[in-house]
């Protein structure tokens, strides 16, 4: 079975714990929400190009990198992405999975690390997040808010602290671009003593807004 793709490209992790080391980033094409802050919406609104999985495996491979990222639009909403993670599983990968929480993660390879967008009021898709994931979410995966104002931070923090989600993993804070400033975030998060990281796109700051490819 094919899968869309929208690019495949070598870059610089700009996000989550993995931030700063080589990663070959797999986007897919298509997207079942549409946030207001959205960076990629040539991804989640494309059609993108039909690759088998072993097409894909070749183009990554031919990087010599083995950390690999699945991203999107949303790469789950696509059936065969858990072929392709099994794959890369199967061949020595590192895998992180980028996902927005609307699809169960417990039918895709556990071997994967996930990094599930827990979305805000304030993305304009809150309440989308499936409620099973929770139970699903292993020590090395990671959770992310990207916040679009405090009311957006407020709500964040107490679905922390009444889930307990930083005594089981990571949990990221980021700024929704155009909405809350770096300096904000930084300013709550140590006003509040959230138990969070702040996660900063690496990758804009290099690159700048609007980049493709990196």
């Amino acid at each position: 079975m094919a899968l869309r793709v929208s690019e495949i490209f070598l870059s610089i992790q700009g996000e989550s714990t993995h931030a700063g080391r080589l990663c070959v980033f797999v986007r897919l094409a298509g997207c079942n929400l549409s946030c207001v802050y959205c960076d990629t919406e040539y991804a989640a609104k494309g059609a993108g190009s039909p690759l088998s999985v072993s097409q894909i495996m070749a183009k990554v491979e031919l990087f010599g990198v083995k950390l690999v990222e699945l991203t999107g639009g949303e790469p789950l909403s696509q059936p065969a992405s858990a072929e392709l993670i099994a794959a890369f599983a199967d061949n020595g990968f590192e895998v992180l999975v980028e996902t927005n929480g609307t699809v169960d993660i417990g039918h895709f390879d556990r071997r994967a690390k996930y990094i599930v967008d827990i979305k805000t009021p304030g993305s304009g898709q809150g309440g989308s997040f499936l409620v099973a994931n929770y139970e699903k979410l292993k020590s090395s995966d990671e959770v992310k808010f990207v916040i679009t104002s405090r009311m957006d931070f407020d709500w964040a923090v107490d679905i922390v602290r009444e889930r307990g989600l930083a005594q089981k993993l990571t949990v990221l804070f980021s700024p929704a671009d155009g909405f809350v400033t770096l300096k904000e975030l930084a300013g709550w998060i140590i006003e509040d003593k959230t138990p969070a990281r702040m996660n900063i796109q690496m990758h804009k700051v290099i690159w700048g807004q609007g980049a493709r490819g990196v």
